[in-house]
């Protein structure tokens, strides 16, 4: 089993469909966006950052589209108010 670690310090179980729904938010197709979930889960190992995983989404949009990879940026910028 795969967790990660929040930015708050929690600890929650690692759930590739979060990764789904906001890379197809993002533009990416289900196709595209459960590779990229995929990936993310078999480099993870037991425990992966939250920090991470966004990380390597990013990677992983920008690698197929890098619009996808904007839009995923700019949604984190106005509503999550990440930079």
């Amino acid at each position: 089993m795969t967790n990660v670690s929040k930015l708050d310090g929690r600890t929650e179980e690692f759930m590739p469909e979060k990764i789904v729904v906001s890379a197809v938010k993002s533009g990416a197709s289900p196709g595209a966006a459960r590779e990229i979930a995929g990936e993310v889960k078999q480099d993870a190992g037991g425990t992966i950052s939250s920090q991470e995983i966004r990380s390597r989404v990013l990677e992983g949009l920008g690698r197929r589209n890098p619009d996808w990879r904007r839009n995923w940026e700019v949604y984190d910028q106005a509503v999550k108010r990440r930079g």
